[in-house]
């Protein structure tokens, strides 16, 4: 029960406060160490950097590398649980209010709603004020993608699209670990979507070492995507945006991405909101071919960005209801 309280505390705090400014937070010292694993990992393979296996055109150990990149995703994720229980432990041994408080904190920092919302908004204002430059310069912090030639209907999708998105993978999912086995194992899944966006790419550099970081991430991400689609449709229900547009698109539109999770909140946000996302993008200069999601009804604005947060923090609040139930029920089961 005490779990449930630390939830509903850490979510609050969240939305009121978003990221802790002045902090290092945690996931960037999951980065650092994912950072320093991968290229003491490449040395120990070839004798010296990554750069240097490219200047003097060293064959590839595609085999050792995928090797590596399982040792490396296990160590951090397994790590980086057994350190956040490991810290909980010790403060439970001290006083369970210490553990409490430690891990009401852990999870608010696990927890990116308000700064998700923040974060995208700063693209929003940026439409608003016409400066379409400065627009392209902050959802270019947000994607991948090139965003020096969108243009404006191009830069609010790609918003659109980033909110969607870590809808599931930066809200409901992380309170869907959180729910099942608290503060640990909601930094556990926080690690397997920071090696996700550090080392998951399919370069010349990554595509072995990343490989088994990226199916992690598909495998972690298979439910919590899902579940995150439903809650999206019932905020888009709640908020009287098109709801039978949102099922629509979803059973149609649900797969219409390389990955098989992040077109499942894409597919709804495009319904509920009568929009089209998805489609081809350029990546460092190279055009990348992607399926469309949802019908081109209408072209995308700059409001569309504010619509996508209100479905979001809906979504969240429903989410962390259903949350709460979860652990209720595992900790009725338990007890």
């Amino acid at each position: 029960m005490r779990l449930i309280y630390a939830m509903l505390l850490g979510f609050i705090l969240d939305l009121i406060f978003g990221d802790p400014h002045g902090l290092i937070h945690p996931v960037q010292i999951i980065g650092w160490f994912i950072d320093k694993l991968k290229k003491g990992m490449q040395h120990m393979i070839y004798g010296c950097s990554y750069e240097e296996v490219r200047e003097k055109e060293i064959e590839r150990k595609a085999g050792v590398e995928k090797t590596a990149g399982f040792f490396l995703m296990f160590f951090i994720v397994a790590g980086t649980f057994a350190v956040v229980y490991g810290i909980l432990y010790v403060a439970n041994l001290i006083h369970p209010v210490l553990r409490f408080c430690l891990e009401t904190f852990f999870i608010y920092q696990i927890l990116a709603t308000k700064s998700l919302k923040t974060e995208s908004m700063k693209v929003y204002k940026k439409l608003k004020e016409g400066d379409l430059i400065g627009a392209r310069k902050e959802v270019s912090y947000l994607v991948g993608r090139d965003t020096e030639n969108l243009d404006e209907s191009e830069v609010a999708k790609a918003d659109v699209e980033t909110i969607a998105e870590n809808t599931a993978d930066g809200v409901i999912a992380p309170m869907l670990f959180i729910a099942i086995g608290g503060a640990p194992l909601g930094f556990a899944y926080k690690a397997v979507n920071t090696l996700d966006s550090m080392v998951a790419y399919k370069n010349e550099e990554l595509i072995n070492i990343g490989f088994f970081s990226a199916k992690m991430d598909d495998i972690c991400n298979f439910i919590p995507a899902r579940f995150a689609a439903v809650m999206l449709m019932i905020a888009s229900l709640i908020l009287r945006f098109d709801f039978k547009g949102a099922v629509k698109i979803f059973k149609r539109d649900r797969f219409a991405h390389l990955s098989p999770n992040s077109a499942q909140t894409e597919a709804v946000a495009a319904g509920a909101l009568q929009i089209q996302l998805g489609g081809t993008h350029n990546y460092f200069g190279k055009a990348v071919v992607k399926p469309t999601i949802g019908d081109d009804i209408r072209p995308v604005e700059y409001e569309d960005i504010k619509r996508t947060n209100q479905l979001l923090y809906v979504s969240a609040v429903l989410s962390m209801a259903v949350c709460c139930l979860i652990t209720f029920l595992i900790y009725v089961q338990l007890f």
